[in-house]
């Protein structure tokens, strides 16, 4: 093979894990090259257009996969450089403290980690110096121990203060939800987001959103030890005849299959991508799937029980920016139900455009009917909530790859949590504000579940542990049966507790990280400042 294909680290994908080690391997000096399918999302006005980005998908691939009964379904997934972050609401949260334990759940066991929340709380506090994170420390009282936020939480618009008051006269604890923004509240001058009202959900026009593209990256790329392909996609992983080691990456780039080598390869592709690329490196050492010896590639798929709705008010919500209250006051239960339920917190703004793709199935007739200017009216009076309760592992939710097709199989579970906490925050929003007349369900499948295709919380898949019989990958996230080769993203998490999982892939690439300086005899070297 030509040694110009041949670095130190190949690492396959950019978004939260991917685009995240590479920032932090960059100063190393070491040769790194970096594989993204997709190529740099275009700066356009269409990045803030709802019904661009709602009712046509602009930004999702249009790519097919396929549910446990064989119907094709399009995913709501970004192949783009920063991955999925390039458009996630940016809500970084640290998983609680007792998440990391073994918990009792209506529906199940929510099993421990082999790490627990101390090992990962110096990383934390890395990732979200490193990610613009923007909270107060001491307003949620499910707040695992930690020192006071890097930035000054995102202040609530007049209209959400009143809010986040009614909320705390009603006995509640709201608190700043954490966010990513490249915002200073002190002085706007210095900040790249302006507070505008197409943020979650939406691509950031002046780069506002700290996504891995942004902050890690583009940072990344002045290193001159740094090579980035986009339009690459790794197709197969191969061997060397005793398995152990990957010898060659498979890439195809504008229809011609090209081959790389490294040291040491990290797959970083998504939780259903990472597990579908291993299942699709067969060989005659791995005829179930590279690093797949336990049977559990692509097994025990997470991707939360994630509820969105609506208070529509007699009087307009004038917030520019909503998303920026959290709730968990019913995360680990209520006394006549001492099990898990969830967070919840804002959504983003709703948008007139967005109605007719998220309106359920009894409002979309009348939707329709309601001219594009009136959506918009309409939307001038909502407050948009999102609900998320914790799914379980399942080794039959999983991902399979089938005659070259990507197969996902989930059946919903923990169902009573989730339904119970929909109950309890329709009833509480009707209480706190006497202008809510209704509450709305939104999504697209029955009630206000969001369907299959909304995979942005993706988790699971080669879970990280001890025992190479019932984990795909060690504690440090190399695969058990294969030297060379890492995954890091969702796909490590063995439960998937109740907040955005987000901050934990980017802790875990940066503990990662320093892994692989020490394995490569590399010196610790002060981080980049990005802010």
């Amino acid at each position: 093979m030509n040694n110009n294909n041949h670095y130190d680290i190949i690492i396959i994908g950019t978004g939260a894990g991917g685009g995240t080690l590479a920032h932090e391997l960059a100063p190393t000096g070491k040769k790194i090259l970096i594989l993204e399918r997709g190529e740099f999302l275009p700066r356009e006005k269409d990045n803030w257009n709802p019904k661009e980005v709602y009712q046509n998908e602009r930004y999702f691939t249009h790519e097919k996969w396929y549910n446990l009964q064989g119907k094709e379904f399009r995913p709501q997934t970004c192949y783009w450089v920063g991955g999925n972050t390039k458009v996630y609401g940016a809500a970084l949260l640290r998983l609680r403290e007792r998440d990391f334990e073994e918990v009792q759940h209506k529906g199940g066991i929510s099993p421990g980690w082999a790490l627990k929340y101390q090992d990962f709380a110096p990383y934390y506090a890395r990732a979200e110096q490193l990610y613009s994170v923007h909270g107060k420390l001491g307003e949620d009282p499910t707040e695992p121990p930690r020192d006071e936020y890097p930035y000054l939480p995102v202040n609530h618009e007049p209209s959400m203060q009143s809010i986040s008051d009614s909320l705390s006269e009603e006995g509640f604890y709201p608190f700043h939800l954490p966010l990513g923004l490249r915002i200073n509240e002190v002085d706007r001058t210095l900040s790249d987001c302006i507070r505008c009202d197409t943020c979650d959900g939406f691509p950031c026009l002046v780069h506002g959103k700290a996504d891995a593209e942004v902050n890690c990256i583009r940072p990344a790329r002045t290193y001159d030890n740094i090579t980035l392909m986009t339009g690459a996609k790794v197709t197969r992983l191969h061997t060397s005849e005793s398995g152990r080691e990957v010898t060659k990456v498979e890439v195809e780039i504008t229809d011609k299959i090209h081959l790389f080598s490294s040291d040491i390869v990290v797959v970083s592709c998504g939780a259903i991508n990472s597990a579908a690329l291993l299942l699709r490196s067969v060989n005659d050492q791995h005829p179930n799937g590279l690093a797949n010896s336990s049977d559990q590639v692509g097994r025990n798929f997470m991707k939360h029980l994630s509820t969105a709705m609506v208070a529509l008010h007699d009087q307009p919500n004038d917030a520019v920016h909503q998303k920026t209250i959290g709730l968990n006051d019913y995360y680990w239960g209520e006394p006549d139900f001492p099990y898990p339920m969830g967070m919840v917190q804002n959504t983003g703004n709703v948008k007139g455009g967005m109605m007719p793709a998220e309106s359920p199935p009894l409002l979309a007739p009348y939707v329709k009917l309601v001219p594009e200017f009136g959506l918009e009216a309409i939307a001038r009076y909502t407050t948009g909530w999102w609900l998320q309760t914790e799914d379980l592992p399942d080794p039959n939710n999983r991902v399979r790859w089938i005659d070259g097709k990507l197969h996902l199989d989930y059946t919903m579970n923990n169902t009573e949590a989730r339904d119970r906490l929909i109950h309890r925050w329709t009833s509480v929003l009707k209480a706190i504000d006497k202008t809510a007349k209704h509450v709305v369900p939104f999504g697209i499948y029955p009630r206000n579940y969001l369907p299959l295709s909304a995979v942005a919380h993706q988790c699971g898949t080669c879970r990280f542990g001890a025992d190479p019989k019932t984990s795909v990958l060690n504690i440090n996230c190399r695969t058990h049966d294969v030297d060379n080769l890492y995954v890091v993203d969702g796909s490590f998490f063995p439960s998937h507790s109740g907040v955005n999982p987000t901050l934990t892939i980017i802790a875990n690439a940066i503990r990662v990280a320093d892994h692989l300086k020490q394995r490569l005899n590399v010196q610790s070297i002060n981080q980049m400042s990005l802010v």
